[in-house]
């Protein structure tokens, strides 16, 4: 491999770590509310309300059964209005957020599932309005299961941002599929496995020890 292209995978990696922070961060703002309404709106919690709970489940779940490639052609004229462009970085941020969104939705909605019942009963028992059971009990209890499917979600995002190089977005995915296949140089594509495959245990490391560190279960 050219000493040439140590600089270009250098950069790459920095695209692709701003790829997945940034689409990490926004699908997180809004995949969180998400996740917490869907579980409350089951019958039998707290705000229970189960027309409102199916139409978003349903919602959920068409959002996670198109495949991501697919989402990222479907949405361009979305990603240009947004961003003013289809290809680059930051264009590419916008199908990843909208991809990652319904994925953890439902990886926090089970994260708050383990949750045990008797917890927010022994709270509302306290005199703990709804509100405060929330805040105070549930969200709390179920932080390590929501550290644990934001890290899974970044990870899941380490592998979208590859794809998204197949469509000029930028980062390793794009370096792979530019130099590694269209020029058939296998030392690139397997330096940007490697990396690819570093970063993710990076993220799944820090992930598990940020809940270790918090989970005093």
């Amino acid at each position: 491999m050219s000493t040439d292209l140590l600089p270009l995978l250098g950069n790459a990696t920095l695209q692709t770590l701003q790829m997945v922070l940034l689409s990490g961060l926004l699908a997180t703002l809004f995949g969180l509310p998400l996740g917490i309404l869907l579980h409350l709106t089951k019958k039998g919690e707290l705000l229970q309300n189960p027309t409102l709970h199916n139409v978003v489940g349903i919602a959920v779940n068409i959002g996670r059964s198109v495949p991501f490639i697919i989402l990222l052609v479907a949405i361009i004229p979305f990603t240009r209005f947004v961003v003013g462009s289809s290809i680059g970085t930051l264009a590419a941020v916008v199908p990843l957020t909208i991809g990652a969104i319904p994925f953890i939705a439902r990886l926090i909605e089970g994260a708050l599932i383990e949750v045990p019942a008797g917890l927010v009963e022994a709270a509302q028992a306290m005199g703990a309005d709804t509100k405060q059971t929330i805040i105070n009990v549930l969200l709390p209890e179920a932080l390590p299961g929501i550290i644990n499917s934001i890290t899974i979600t970044l990870v899941t995002l380490v592998s979208y941002s590859a794809m998204a190089g197949v469509v000029g977005g930028g980062g390793l995915g794009d370096v792979g599929i530019r130099y590694g296949y269209y020029r058939f140089e296998l030392d690139v594509m397997l330096a940007t496995i490697a990396i690819l495959l570093v970063l993710v245990q990076l993220l799944q490391s820090c992930g598990d020890a940020i809940v270790r560190r918090i989970d005093h279960r």
